[in-house]
């Protein structure tokens, strides 16, 4: 960008260069031909779009990392709650299999290599088709 300026006529409507005056120390513009030369280079990027999340209000962002603070708390909460119902069906289990630690470890890994092969998606059906033909 070059530092050398030019003057230029620019007609405006009163109420539009009431605002300019009113607002350009708000933005901490030492005058109001930088107040304006912002505001150009601000909606001439918002036309291009190329980065639209430069141009979004930092109210909204603020708002939108509220809510996925807010979202990411509840899933927490929610997967930690999970993770104690599991356990609990982990010691019943547990309390009443005859299987020994070998044993444990070979399904552990195969339970390992199942959910990375089907991206997570687990059948009871077919772990319970696996395990009446073992």
């Amino acid at each position: 960008m070059t530092t050398e300026k030019s003057r230029h006529t620019v007609w405006l409507r009163n109420d539009a260069w009431e605002d300019v005056v009113s607002h350009y120390r708000d933005d901490n513009c030492a005058t109001q031909n930088e107040y304006i030369e912002k505001a150009i280079r601000f909606y001439t990027g918002y036309l291009n779009a190329e980065n639209a999340g430069a141009y979004l209000p930092r109210v909204l962002a603020t708002m939108v990392e509220g809510k996925l603070d807010m979202l990411g708390s509840r899933i927490g909460r929610l997967l930690f709650k999970l993770a104690v119902e599991c356990n609990i069906s982990n010691h019943i289990l547990a309390a009443d299999t005859d299987m020994d630690v070998p044993t444990y470890e070979r399904l552990r890994g195969r339970s390992v290599r199942e959910v990375k092969e089907t991206n997570g998606k687990i059948s009871f059906k077919d772990d319970l088709i696996f395990q009446r033909s073992v």
